[in-house]
């Protein structure tokens, strides 16, 4: 019994000539130069407006949902006001609690580096100063 050759068989020649492929793109519509628009201020100024409004927004409707009258203490002192008034109120103090260390912590580094630029200063004109006198010698 012998097999019949199928359609995808390899040809007996190895080094069968190909069909040549075009080296050049068909001509079609010339390609523009595409161009890309900076980043400005303004812009990123108009997008932290656009989301401080929607936060605005957001923190407004928080504190009309939460308008239960709660009885607040704090340090003897005693009073009433709506919750979502109350907890905004918690919120704002805490972040004041991260935010007044924070400066302080970052004024006191650029008292460093400032001192640090001084010194450094200070150190070159030194130098330069040096390597004059010695050419001069």
């Amino acid at each position: 019994m012998t097999a019949e050759p199928t359609d995808h068989a390899q040809p007996d020649t190895p080094n069968a000539p190909t069909p040549p492929t075009p080296q050049t793109p068909p001509p079609g519509p010339a390609q523009l130069p595409t161009h890309r628009v900076k980043r400005t201020r303004m812009g990123g100024l108009w997008v932290a407006a656009a989301g401080s409004a929607l936060v605005l927004l957001l923190l407004l409707i928080f504190i009309l949902e939460n308008g239960q009258r709660v009885s607040i203490s704090y340090f003897g002192a005693h009073g009433h006001m709506p919750l979502g008034v109350a907890l905004l109120l918690a919120a704002v103090l805490g972040v004041l609690l991260v935010v007044i260390p924070g400066t302080g912590r970052i004024i006191q580094l650029r008292i460093a580096a400032h001192r640090h630029r001084r010194l450094d200063a200070a150190t070159e004109q030194e130098n330069a100063g040096g390597e004059t006198r010695l050419r001069s010698e």
